[in-house]
């Protein structure tokens, strides 16, 4: 039977809710919690996307918890995260607080008695269970996990072949000696290519814009050299995920300062991959500046080396239609194609689709504020965790659980049952900006579901930063007694 009532209530396990319960045992014993998770199992991400070549595009030094040392190469495949994760639920003993096939549907907020009541879709019996908490820790993502980005491209359905997207990978999907059109250019598309191309007649990869690639080996030099000196784990983890961290802190600064140098040594590391003849200016050069969407890394270039070999065909173009046979590109040409995969991304998923609702009246987050995009206005006693895009996910991960038990602490330690950030009067509707500026991060997923997020005020607390490297420092040191946070 699923305890009714706990402190804090968990949403998701994935390697955000994972690392988010670790946190709160750890560090606040005296709280009682749960973890629930919509999906039969733990991993989120890691469970649902099973297409060829499933890897992380983060280090797993800096991807991977700080209390957790990693002792395997630096890229991870989807295989090895899940068992990373197992192995955290086993050595925290987190079994017993997490409950499967548990979906959220609703969340009412009560501020007399300062209660979540919460109902959750039981996936396994079909019932409805009702669960109440002090404080809500939405942990399940930024995206849909049931169905991923496909647009509605003119004449679709009317393509006799197969269409598949790698969120909805068919295990018996066969691809042997057939004519294949991966759609896409991001991390996604980076990965499946190089590994379906040698099952296919002919692979081509489909983008209507290039994207930024940075290619090395996948190990570490420094951890390959702390543990031949049989140095233990825990300090070979915090040494280089220290020194990523600090070189990756000079690779940004300087691609935001000098974007066009940034640009043209990314350049020069695909042209090394694939020579000199290759039209890298169509199609692998972006039209936006370094940083401005993620930079997909292509552990021991292995892209390139399916390009090189004449088993993948890169073509830059628009879709004008698909046709029965395949797909029309704007400049004339038809790509036929008995598979067609839709590498196109994400639909962005803001707070789990939750219905919330605060002393009966239903809540509009597009119509509120972030407060550095770790909670909303209008939303009491809830901490949404929202990672790193330009850094590891997970490193925010361990900041906000950070920040969390230190928030519950101090409302402990004054008596106060509610917490919730509130706009300076002063500040007006007009004011108020989209969550993140275009020329700061735009991705697609962002841009198309701009309009369901929070909204942005101009000062450093009603902005999310993306900026790990001021997070470590600011968060830790907030002063919860100003810092526009309403406690009672």
């Amino acid at each position: 039977m699923m305890q009714k009532y706990v402190d804090v209530l968990i949403i998701g396990a994935g390697i955000s809710g994972i690392g988010s319960a670790v946190h709160l045992q750890n560090q606040c014993p005296d709280k009682s919690f749960a973890v629930i998770e919509a999906h039969e199992s733990f991993g989120g991400t890691w469970l649902i996307h099973n297409y060829p070549g499933i890897r992380s595009d983060s280090d797993l030094f800096t991807f991977g918890y700080r209390f957790k040392p990693w002792i395997g190469p630096p890229i991870a495949t989807g295989q090895e995260i899940m068992q990373y994760l197992k192995e955290v639920i086993e050595e925290q003993n987190l079994d017993k607080h997490i409950r499967y096939q548990r979906k959220v549907t609703q969340a009412s907020y009560n501020s007399s008695d300062a209660i979540w009541t919460v109902t959750v879709k039981n996936g396994a019996t079909g019932e409805t269970e009702i669960l109440t908490t002090r404080f809500l820790w939405m942990c399940q993502g930024y995206y849909r996990h049931d169905k991923g980005y496909r647009p509605n491209w003119p004449g679709l359905e009317e393509y006799t072949g197969e269409l598949v997207h790698p969120q909805d990978w068919p295990s018996d999907l066969d691809l042997k000696g057939k004519r294949v059109i991966v759609i896409g250019s991001g991390a996604t598309a980076a990965t499946l290519v190089p590994n379906i191309a040698s099952k296919c007649e002919h692979l081509t990869m489909l983008q209507r814009s290039p994207t930024y690639f940075y290619i090395d080996a996948n190990r570490n030099e420094l951890a390959d050299t702390l543990r031949s000196l049989d140095i233990d784990p825990a300090w070979i983890h915090e040494i280089v995920r220290r020194k990523i961290l600090h070189d990756q802190k000079i690779v940004t600064q300087l691609a935001l300062a000098f974007p066009e140098e940034a640009k043209a040594e990314l350049l020069k590391g695909v042209r090394d991959q694939v020579g000199p003849d290759y039209d890298i200016a169509t199609h692998f050069t972006p039209r936006y500046r370094p940083w401005e969407q993620r930079i997909a890394f292509i552990p021991n270039g292995d892209l390139f080396k399916a390009v090189k070999s004449g088993k993948v065909e890169i073509v830059t173009d628009k879709i004008e239609r698909f046709t029965p046979e395949g797909i029309r590109l704007e400049s004339g040409p038809l790509l036929e194609a008995e598979v067609v995969i839709t590498a196109t991304g994400f639909n962005l998923c803001v707070l789990g689709d939750i219905a919330f609702t605060v002393d009966g009246v239903p809540l509009d987050a597009s119509s509120k504020v972030t407060w550095r995009g770790l909670m909303v206005t209008g939303l009491p006693n809830l901490v949404w965790t929202f990672g790193y895009f330009r850094a590891s996910w997970t490193l925010r991960v361990d900041l906000i659980g950070d920040f969390v038990c230190r928030l519950l602490k101090h409302m402990d330690a004054h008596g106060w049952r509610s917490v919730d950030p509130v706009l300076p009067a002063d500040v007006t509707l007009s004011q108020l900006e989209p969550w993140s500026k275009g020329s700061n991060f735009a991705p697609g997923y962002m841009k198309r579901g701009a309009g369901l997020l929070p909204k942005r005020g101009t000062a450093p607390e009603w902005t999310h930063t993306q900026d790990y490297w001021y997070e470590k420092d600011e968060l830790p040191k907030l002063d919860f007694d100003s810092s526009s946070l309403r406690f009672e």
